[in-house]
């Protein structure tokens, strides 16, 4: 990889989808919980509303998806990847959804997921 290609998928400010993708989260007490599977984007304002954390299984196999709201997650330059105050019995306990089941996404869901959290639905 290039200073180009580094340049072009990341700035001091920004940083390309794919290389959110995939990246580790993190709580608090430095245990990795998982990765960020994609990330769900309002198509009007443009504004990241979710971030998707591939959690649980064995190497990918049999996870869950657990929608997060993208202001709960932190990014964390030591660690590489982003930071979330959970611990995993609270995250097992959280809104999710097996490969192939995708919820709606809709206002209602999205109150869900925010609410769980105890974050502000704004949309």
């Amino acid at each position: 990889m290039t200073a180009t290609d580094i340049t072009r998928d990341e700035t001091n400010r920004l940083i390309a989808s794919s290389k959110v993708e995939g990246t580790a989260v993190y709580n608090h007490e430095r245990e990795r919980l998982g990765s960020i599977y994609n990330f769900m984007v309002d198509k009007r304002s443009g504004q990241a509303e979710y971030a998707v954390l591939q959690f649980g299984g064995v190497l990918g196999l049999g996870s869950d998806y657990y929608p997060l709201p993208w202001d709960v997650l932190s990014y964390d330059t030591g660690q590489g990847g982003y930071v979330v105050d959970l611990d995993k019995q609270v995250l097992e306990k959280a809104p999710r959804y097996a490969e192939n089941a995708e919820p709606a996404f809709d206002r209602d869901y999205g109150r869900e997921v925010y609410g769980y959290y105890g974050v502000n639905y704004p949309y």
